[in-house]
């Protein structure tokens, strides 16, 4: 079985005493994550609206890593200007980052594609922006270091598949796909970068963006199976943090984003996935 030493041996980044950063920290995955890594030893600051949730979320880690090994900082990652404080804090609070989880992100609808623009922009600021925010704060100073280092932008596989249901999350969620692709290229060709970026895309999970859910249901992973999964793929060096859930597997995925990739491929309509004409075929292709 791997132990939390063997993967902070494999993966330097996380070694205890290091620092992770982790925007949308306060619940779900980001919360997740900052208890796993303060148990691993490391420093953590904690990134979220701020409110009794983060004061909450800050006790909490601080029962793993201790009082002083915890930051909690009220943080708007829509704002750029909020990045570079919480950046700035950071530094000078506890030094060197070597782990930063932009994952901060909202699920609201906003509605179809042509009404309610100023709620499409607010998703879009956090769930897009917020992560290039993050990048812009952080990767140049962690590049500076010269230290191991990684950046884990949280996705989703609505940004692949991209299902009806909630366009504005899909597009928000693909341009992170995208941003994040790019940027592994661009970090592996700096000269001297020793920071590499993963996208992680969680499966079905019970975060505070479940809608309606008081308990957890019963296909959902929870957010620290989503770390688990998340350390254990980041110790194979996958780029792609594929998460399966309690009703998807990785083979039922894996077919449903290849049928997606083939509506251009064999000239289909878009999403045929979900037209009427396509759906014998669809079913015949996931049997």
């Amino acid at each position: 079985m791997t132990t939390d030493a063997d993967i902070q041996t494999a993966l330097p980044a996380l070694a205890s005493g290091n620092v992770a950063v982790i925007t949308g920290a306060a619940s779900g995955i980001g919360l997740a994550a900052a208890k796993r890594l303060a148990a691993m030893g490391m420093k953590i600051v904690l990134a979220d609206i701020g409110g009794a949730r983060l004061d909450e979320a800050r006790h909490a880690v601080a029962t793993f890593a201790g009082e002083s090994a915890v930051l909690a900082v009220a943080t708007d990652v829509s704002k750029a200007e909020d990045l570079e404080r919480l950046a700035g804090k950071t530094f000078g609070t506890f030094g060197d980052v070597s782990l930063l989880m932009n994952n901060a992100g909202v699920g609201n609808n906003p509605g179809k594609p042509w009404e309610n623009r100023d709620a499409w922009k607010r998703l879009l600021d956090i769930n897009f922006w917020g992560v290039v925010h993050g990048v812009e704060a952080f990767a140049p100073r962690m590049l500076a270091a010269g230290k191991p280092g990684l950046i884990v932008n949280t996705g989703s596989k609505q940004g692949i598949t991209t299902p009806p249901g909630n366009l504005a999350y899909n597009v928000s969620k693909a341009g992170v796909k995208t941003y994040t692709e790019g940027l592994a290229h661009a970090l592996r060709n700096e000269p001297g970068a020793n920071v590499a970026a993963h996208l992680l895309i969680p499966g079905f999970t019970f975060t505070g963006l479940t809608e309606g859910a008081t308990e957890k249901p019963a296909g959902a992973w929870t957010g620290e199976q989503v770390i688990d999964f998340m350390l254990a793929s980041l110790l194979r060096g996958d780029f792609y943090i594929l998460c399966p859930d309690n009703e998807a597997t990785r083979s039922m995925d894996e077919k449903r984003m290849a049928w997606a990739i083939g509506d251009i491929i064999e000239n289909r309509p878009a999403l045929s996935r979900w037209h009427p004409d396509y759906k014998e075929a669809f079913a015949a292709f996931m049997e």
